[in-house]
C-alpha cells in the first residue's frame, strides 16, 4: 500500500486550495522594495560605474525624485540579489544615502543573466572600448553555451551555432544585434588579451584601436615593453609597425631591442618576406587585408610606410 501512494503523483495543497490565477501570479514578475545591501555586483561586470558629473547628476535626481525606472535583479540562492541591469542607479542611492531600491525580480539562469546585462548596458551613448570588449567576450561565451552544435565535437567547429538563427555563427548573430560586422567583433574581443595597462591607454584615446588589436597578439612580456616604451617616450606604434611586431612574435623572433627599434622591425620583416616569397615584402595594407578583409582598414601614405614611432 505504501509503495503504490509512493508511486502516486498527488497534487500539492497550493494546487489544492489555490486558482491557477492566483499560481500564475506568484510565478510573475513583480516589483519589489530591497535593501540596497542585499543587491551584489554582478560578477566581473564589465561595464564602469564612474563618481563623475553625470553620476552627481543623478544623484540629485534620485535625491528629488527616487529611482523611476525599478532595476532588474535575480535572487540568489543565499537569500540575496544579483544586479543584472541598474548598477549605475545602486551607486546613486548608494551616494544619496537611500537604503531600498525597486526591483525587478527575474528567475534567470547564468547565462540569461549574462545576456540580458550586456544587452541592457550595450546600448548606452558613450561606451569605452573596453567596456565593449568584454561584454561582446562575455555574451559570445553565453549565447555559445545556449546554443552550442551537439553534432560537431570541439576540434570540428571554432565558432559553434546557435539556435533560431539557421547558417549563423553565434560571432555573426551578435554582430546583428549590436550593429557590427563579425570580424569587428573579433577585433573587440582581441582588446581583452591586452594588460590592463595598455586597454586603458585604448579607453583614454592614447592608442588607436586596430594598431592596439595587433598588439593583443603580442606577449605579456612584450606587451609590458610596449607599455614602457610609451610611458616614457610618449610615443606608440602605427598600425604598419603593430603588424610587424604580431608577425615576428607569430615567428618567435620578437626581443626587446626589436621593440625598441622600429627600422630594424621593417627590415626583419621584408628580409623574411623575401626568403618566403622571393620578393620584397608588399607592406602592410596587404599584410592587413589578407588577414581580416579590407573592412575598415587604415589609409597609410601612399608608396611609403612609417618606420618611426607615433608620438601620442
Amino acid at each position: 500500500m505504501k509503495e503504490q501512494e509512493q508511486r502516486m503523483q498527488l497534487p500539492k495543497l497550493d494546487d489544492l486550495f489555490t486558482s491557477q490565477a492566483q499560481r500564475d501570479y506568484e510565478k510573475a514578475e513583480k516589483v519589489e522594495k530591497i535593501d540596497i545591501n542585499k543587491i551584489t555586483d554582478f560578477p566581473n561586470h564589465p561595464f564602469k560605474v564612474i563618481n563623475d558629473d553625470k553620476m552627481q547628476d543623478m544623484v540629485e535626481s534620485v535625491k528629488k525624485y527616487g529611482v523611476i525606472l525599478p532595476v532588474i535583479v535575480r535572487k540568489k540562492d543565499d537569500g540575496t540579489y544579483e544586479m543584472i541591469s541598474g548598477h549605475r542607479r545602486k551607486k546613486a542611492c548608494e551616494l544619496a544615502g537611500i537604503k531600498q531600491m525597486r526591483c525587478i525580480v527575474k528567475d534567470l539562469s547564468d547565462d540569461e543573466a549574462t545576456i540580458l546585462m550586456v544587452d541592457s548596458n550595450i546600448q548606452r551613448e558613450e561606451i569605452l572600448p573596453s567596456e565593449k570588449a568584454f561584454a561582446y567576450k562575455m555574451k559570445l561565451e553565453a549565447m555559445k553555451h545556449q546554443g552550442k552544435r551537439v553534432d560537431l565535437g570541439e576540434e570540428e567547429t571554432s565558432v559553434p551555432m546557435a539556435h533560431n538563427f539557421e547558417n549563423m555563427t553565434s560571432r555573426e548573430i551578435l554582430g546583428k544585434q549590436v550593429g557590427e560586422s563579425q570580424d569587428q567583433i573579433r577585433r573587440y574581443i582581441r582588446l581583452t588579451y591586452l594588460i590592463p595597462e595598455l586597454l586603458e591607454q585604448v579607453d583614454l584615446k592614447r592608442i588607436a584601436f586596430r594598431p592596439a588589436v595587433e598588439l593583443s597578439y603580442l606577449s605579456e612580456e612584450n606587451q609590458y615593453v610596449v607599455q614602457n616604451i610609451f610611458e616614457f617616450d610618449e610615443v606608440t606604434p602605427s598600425l604598419s609597425q603593430a603588424i610587424r611586431l604580431k608577425k615576428l612574435e607569430q615567428e618567435g623572433r620578437l626581443t626587446e631591442e626589436k621593440i625598441e627599434e622600429p627600422e630594424t622591425v621593417e627590415s626583419e620583416t621584408k628580409e623574411s618576406n623575401t626568403e618566403q616569397t622571393g620578393t620584397e615584402g608588399t607592406g602592410a595594407e596587404k599584410e592587413e587585408t589578407e588577414e581580416e578583409g579590407t573592412e575598415e582598414s587604415e589609409n597609410l601614405p601612399a608608396g611609403k610606410e612609417e618606420e618611426t614611432w607615433n608620438d601620442g
